[in-house]
């Protein structure tokens, strides 16, 4: 890209280091905000500083807050018996859209990989041990971790970590998705599908 002035090439890099955008995507956007007024434009670089300064991981669940505690964990109308375990708090989000699960979250902020040398002192597992010891109200911990072999190691990892301490440990159900064709599932996800199959 010599062919762009070094302020430029410095932006379009910059923002090819975002997760999913690659070279032609960055230079679209690096042009997009060059279109912007000054104003626009500061009010973007403003909006990023702000959210990097003020935003922090919740000192109860790990979620993303700008409090000391997320507005989830201080809603006192939240069943404190359930605790569903995410990787994300992007998936503490799509959990919400759902608008049906009232009970509290806990974020791992990724799952046990060995072959990355990801391990369970990793991620936020401690302090999820460290929350049951201290309340004795939960009764069931949801594991929502993604259906991939990461995940479904992290899933069988805190299970077995929890069965002692006679907390009932659930794993979310995975199989077809609706509006989707059994021919054209995998034989895993049918697996999935039948495993987690209920009465009518």
């Amino acid at each position: 890209m010599k062919q762009y002035p070094r302020s430029l090439n410095k932006l379009i890099n910059e923002l090819g280091k975002l997760p999913g955008i690659g070279g032609k995507t960055a230079q679209r956007l690096a042009f997009h905000v060059l279109s912007l007024t000054d104003r626009e434009a500061e009010a973007l670089a403003e909006s990023i500083v702000e959210a990097k300064r003020s935003l922090h991981y919740c000192s109860v669940c790990g979620n993303l807050t700008d409090k000391d505690v997320c507005g989830i964990c201080s809603d006192a109308s939240r069943d404190r018996s359930i605790i569903c375990v995410v990787e994300t708090p992007q998936d503490v989000m799509a959990m919400e859209r759902i608008r049906e699960f009232k009970g509290t979250y806990h974020v791992l902020h990724g799952a046990i990989s060995p072959a990355e040398g990801i391990g369970p002192a990793d991620i936020n597992l401690k302090s999820l041990i460290e929350r049951l010891q201290g309340d004795s109200d939960v009764e069931e911990v949801i594991i929502a971790t993604n259906p991939n072999i990461e995940g479904e190691a992290t899933a069988m990892y805190i299970a077995r970590l929890l069965k002692p301490a006679g907390i009932k440990v659930t794993r979310i159900a995975h199989g077809i998705p609706v509006g989707g064709d059994l021919e054209y599932a995998d034989e895993v996800t049918l697996l999935k599908a039948v495993e987690g199959r209920r009465e009518l």
